[in-house]
């Protein structure tokens, strides 16, 4: 017989808010390059790749990440400075109110959720309350991990006072949930509030 799942921990960019990918695109069009350029720069530049991690791992600060990148994009043809880069690049990003409210819905049916982050920039987190929407707070950078690293899903899971096979993970990146699921939790992989929220009530009235 399979665990009840009973607490729930998200994703924040692209879960909480817009699509990230959409965000970053508009940047790089607004920027008069390829508008993929720095998704592909962060996800197949090893130097790129390598600033990111260590952002998200928080041994980098944001100034120096931003620095680092904007050195990149110049190098493939974009003219940008550092300074408010990451600020740049999330401006397209804009809450997610159905999920703002399934989150909401969750808590006040018992279930405790927490916030599960990678980083993403000092300023991302503007207009959002954590502390009182959520019942543990876990980003990257506070931690010194990332997803998809197991040790994430652990400390998320410790903090929340909940088990991994007593969890399901939300997260708009098929690869965290994979991760996910081997560290012990359920996850489902998000794309659209509505589906989002019958599966997880599917999962959570089990």
């Amino acid at each position: 017989m399979s665990t009840r799942i009973s607490a729930v921990l998200v994703d924040f960019g692209g879960v909480l808010t817009t699509s990230v990918y959409e965000a970053f695109e508009a940047f790089g069009a607004a920027l008069g390059v390829d508008p993929r350029l720095p998704l592909r720069l962060l996800a197949n530049d090893e130097q790129s790749g390598a600033l990111l991690v260590a952002h998200e791992e928080g041994r980098l600060g944001q100034r120096e990440f931003e620095d680092g990148f904007a050195e990149r994009l110049r190098a493939h043809g974009a003219d940008i400075q550092g300074a408010g880069l990451l600020s740049r690049m999330q401006q397209e990003l804009r809450p997610d109110q159905a999920m703002l409210d399934l989150v909401a819905e969750v808590r006040g049916a018992g279930r405790p959720v927490g916030l599960l982050s990678n980083s993403l920039g000092d300023d991302c987190y503007a207009g959002f309350d954590l502390e009182s929407m959520f019942d543990a707070v876990v980003i990257s950078g506070d931690i010194g991990v990332r997803k998809p690293s197991r040790r994430a899903y652990a400390v998320a899971c410790e903090r929340l006072g909940t088990r991994p096979e007593g969890t399901v993970m939300v997260d708009d990146l098929e690869h965290n949930i994979v991760a996910a699921r081997r560290a012990g939790l359920a996850g489902i992989v998000h794309r659209e509030a509505a589906t989002t929220a019958e599966e997880l009530w599917n999962l959570l009235r089990v």
